[in-house]
């Protein structure tokens, strides 16, 4: 009969101070028949599990500073007050800077009139080098012919 006990019943050890421990049967140290034991289940925590607790929760992390506030309302007011009178400042500098004299006016107006007509004229450049010749001689022939008209009429 040996070492080994049948029925699962815990085998004793002997220990180097004389007392006999107990020691889990071979059978219940595989994790092969975890099977036949119970498994506990978590308990569930009515609290958490409540809808008033979970839209707290819901609420809590959205604020993001965990629910506590650090300034009281009249002071979070009185700082919204001066940041908007900050941004307002800021915007009415920009606009005196932005404003343009009359004359300043014009003379973008007269520049933009400038760009534009030199980028017609590249344009047409552009144009004239892309056409075919037969186009080119044609042209040659238009101004030629239209300056022999005015010849003869003077």
């Amino acid at each position: 009969m040996g070492g080994k006990r049948g029925g699962g019943a815990p085998e004793p050890a002997a220990s180097s101070s004389g007392r006999v421990r107990l020691r889990a049967p071979a059978r219940l140290m595989d994790g092969d028949e975890d099977e036949d034991l119970i498994k506990p289940k978590k308990l569930v925590n009515p609290v958490k599990s409540s809808k008033s607790h979970q839209d707290m929760h819901k609420e809590l992390l959205m604020r993001g500073s965990g629910g506590v506030e650090a300034k009281p309302e009249l002071q979070r007011v009185l700082e919204a007050r001066k940041r908007e009178q900050r941004v307002k400042q800021i915007r009415q500098e920009e606009a005196a800077r932005k404003k343009v004299s009359p004359l300043e006016q014009e003379l973008l107006k007269r520049h933009k009139k400038l760009e534009e007509l030199e980028k017609q004229q590249e344009k047409d450049l552009e144009d004239n080098q892309k056409a075919p010749e037969f186009l080119k001689v044609k042209e040659k022939l238009r101004r030629t012919s239209f300056h022999s008209k005015e010849e003869k009429e003077v």
